[in-house]
Order: structure tokens, then C-alpha cells, then sequence
């Protein structure tokens, strides 16, 4: 049996790693991902939403909001002055 020299060694691993390297890199462009483009919603029960604020803290002050009735993580129509257990200070 011949054994690779330590040089055919490292162009062997060296060239394995360059083609798992491409691989890895065409994943996104070839649409090859299970990851949905924009996170899934949840429901308003489900992070304790409410129509009204908890002290200041307000959805139109939180990082998530879209004005002028929207979150970026919970579903439906949200209220400027509502409040849900997601809520962040805008940064």
C-alpha cells in the first residue's frame, strides 16, 4: 500500500475544504433552504397582547412597530398604544 506524502495530504484536505466552501456558499443563491424569507407572525394571545400600554411602554415606542397599525412579529392590526410581552425599547 502507498501512503500520500504530507504534501498530498494537505492539497487533498485543502481542496476538499474549497469545494465544501463553494458548496456552502451557492446554498442561498440556488434557493436551497428551509428557512422561510420573513419569520412566521404570532398571535396576539400568544405574547399576551393588549390594547393598552403597561406604564410607557407602548407598541409606537417599541422596536418591532410599523406604523401605522402593524409589528413586525405579531399578527393583525395592533394599536399604537397596545403592549405584548415582545415589546423592546426602539434602539
Amino acid at each position: 500500500m502507498i501512503k500520500p506524502s504530507e504534501e498530498e495530504k494537505g492539497s487533498t484536505r485543502r481542496g476538499l475544504l474549497k469545494a465544501a466552501l463553494a458548496v456552502a456558499a451557492a446554498i442561498p443563491f440556488l434557493g436551497l433552504t428551509t428557512r422561510p424569507s420573513k419569520a412566521a407572525k404570532v398571535s396576539k394571545a400568544a405574547v399576551a397582547y393588549q390594547d393598552s400600554p403597561k406604564g410607557s411602554q407602548r407598541c409606537d415606542n417599541c422596536r418591532l412597530f410599523e406604523p401605522p397599525k402593524s409589528c413586525q412579529a405579531v399578527q393583525g392590526v395592533i394599536s399604537p398604544n397596545g403592549w405584548c410581552r415582545l415589546w423592546g425599547p426602539k434602539g
